[in-house]
């Protein structure tokens, strides 16, 4: 039996205690010269959008990809010692990764808005990467819109571990968007309330199974083994 399941990073696997929206703010001031007025909006977003968005917010031309990722980059690794002092890994996932990344026939990656560079930072800074086979996920840089990310890690799974193409994939995560992603690529989802949004919203955003967090992790095995084919 197989099966690909992409884990959501900010709120589902870890809390980044807002040093993800410094981050962005770090970004912006080393690009535009001066500090962002409001914060980041992300809930979902991919960082190409929410760069974009800043920027825009401020009247300001849009930086060309390579300078924003750039600075993205360079910002997550000068903020890896406070996200390490402030954040922590979210109840029940390294139980979680550890047992899913133990079943024979499963790939389990990421599929995140955040730049590569910074999913391996924040993962990192919990000891979480060694759990996840991060050269198949798909990242921020990979496309702007979120539900375009399902095909990038397909296609990486498929080229890089030699998997069929139609192998089921699972998504894990905490927002509606996350939602949105897996039902319109035909992709299942277990939205998990461990973020902003509470077990109610998710539901609403037609999210068919959702659980509190990731602590149940026998119960969470089952979920992900009824996708498998």
């Amino acid at each position: 039996m197989q099966l690909i399941v992409l884990w959501d990073i900010d709120h589902t696997l870890i809390d980044n205690a807002g040093v993800s929206k410094e981050t962005y703010a770090d970004a912006f001031t080393a690009l535009a010269g001066f500090p962002a007025a409001e914060p980041a909006r992300t809930e979902g977003r991919t960082d190409r959008l929410i760069m974009r968005d800043m920027f825009l917010r401020h009247g300001m031309p849009v930086p060309d990809w390579p300078a924003i990722e750039a600075a993205l980059a360079h910002a997550g690794e000068e903020r890896f010692d406070d996200l390490r002092a402030r954040g922590t890994a979210l109840p029940g996932v390294r139980d979680a990764l550890k047992a899913v990344s133990e079943q024979e026939g499963w790939v389990s990656s990421v599929l995140t808005g955040n730049i590569a560079a910074n999913a391996r930072v924040k993962l990192s800074a919990f000891g979480l990467d060694p759990l996840l086979d991060l050269p198949v996920g798909a990242y921020g840089e990979d496309a702007a819109q979120r539900p375009d990310l399902v095909a990038v890690a397909r296609s990486r799974v498929r080229q890089l571990r030699g998997m069929r193409g139609d192998v089921p994939v699972v998504l894990v995560g905490d927002t509606p968007r996350d939602v949105e992603a897996a039902l319109s690529t035909d992709s299942g989802i277990i939205a998990v309330a461990s973020g902003i949004h509470s077990e109610e919203e998710l539901t609403a955003a037609e999210a068919p199974m959702v659980l509190p967090d990731l602590s149940d992790t026998a119960g969470l095995l089952e979920i992900l083994a009824s996708f498998a084919a």
